[in-house]
């Protein structure tokens, strides 16, 4: 039963997030290597939102979309592995539930929106390949921000729900989450209460952010497809799906791992397991983006040279 609004919400006042080893001297290693891969992903993404926010040539609804995602990831790879590498290296593992409850709401909301993000993302790649004298105007600038807006709102509304359901519930005791962070069916597994009906609210939401945008994706490129195989020299079939190669990377990325945590049933759930899945669409992916779209794409490394070279004249 659901408590009343006079009851207390929950016994527990704190979590305390078991990470990946208790071993003082793997903490170390442990900290050493995530605190590099954390670096390099917000210098990666802050590099290429600032080139994309400098160089003029880039403000296309592609490099626009690039540049939400950028920021997206910084932001989603900083809610969690900060705390994490203070866990790894201080006594104490423990976050309050208020705490809990504000990073499992804000990678939510950045998760969610990364998903549908990924389908406009494809949108963009088929508008470009289909329809590439109309580019422009389908994909106006008016039409890129309620595109952006869109997808920023739905992270926000399915994030809210799922946190809320998760957190209205009774937490009476253990407090020991199986987890690097605040995730939901980690944190849901220790509830005092059935739980299937939460379960049921997360399965419509994985339907709606994870099934139908893979979905979309999929229908998307396969019009890429059929498009490409209509192009008569080799020469443009190349440079047409070049143009599609380093998105369908980092959707394959994220999504395979995010699609096999949460659309899977409860009897195949594996704490161990998914905290070690869950770092390839956390921190992986977060710094595989730059990387793609860096040493694939001739304008991001032309906008580089450009900025390097006017530091230079300026020095």
């Amino acid at each position: 039963m659901w408590m009343l609004p006079g009851q207390n919400q929950s016994w527990v006042s704190e979590f305390i997030l078991l990470g990946f080893s208790s071993d003082p001297k793997s903490n170390r290693i442990l900290f050493t290597v995530f605190l590099l891969l954390y670096l390099s992903s917000v210098l990666g993404n802050g590099l290429i939102f600032t080139l994309i926010c400098l160089d003029t040539h880039l403000h296309t609804p592609m490099y626009f979309f690039l540049c939400i995602l950028s920021l997206m990831d910084m932001g989603y790879i900083s809610t969690t592995m900060p705390q994490m590498l203070v866990h790894l290296l201080g006594h104490s593992q423990t976050i309050s539930f208020a705490g809990c409850w504000m990073q499992m709401y804000m990678v939510g909301v950045l998760g969610l929106t990364e998903c549908i993000l990924f389908v406009v993302m494809a949108y963009d790649r088929y508008v470009a390949i289909c329809y590439p004298l109309r580019y422009t105007v389908i994909l106006s600038w008016g039409l890129c921000r309620w595109l952006a807006a869109g997808t920023w709102a739905c992270g926000f509304f399915f994030s809210l729900i799922h946190t809320f359901f998760t957190m209205k519930l009774p937490y009476c005791g253990p407090n020991m989450v199986n987890h690097y962070y605040c995730e939901g069916p980690s944190v849901r597994s220790l509830a005092c209460m059935d739980t299937h009906l939460i379960e049921m609210v997360d399965c419509v939401i994985s339907v709606f952010v994870v099934v139908v945008p893979l979905s979309l994706i999929l229908a998307s490129y396969i019009h890429i497809a059929l498009a490409i195989l209509k192009i008569k020299s080799t020469r443009g079939r190349c440079k047409a799906f070049s143009t599609c190669a380093s998105h369908l990377t980092v959707v394959t990325f994220f999504y395979v791992p995010v699609t096999y945590i949460y659309t899977k049933p409860k009897s195949s759930y594996s704490p161990e397991q998914d905290k070690h899945i869950s770092l390839f669409y956390s921190v992986f992916s977060a710094l595989l983006n730059p990387v793609v779209y860096s040493l694939r794409n001739k304008d991001i490394k032309g906008a580089f040279l450009k900025v390097m070279g006017r530091g230079r004249v300026a020095w």
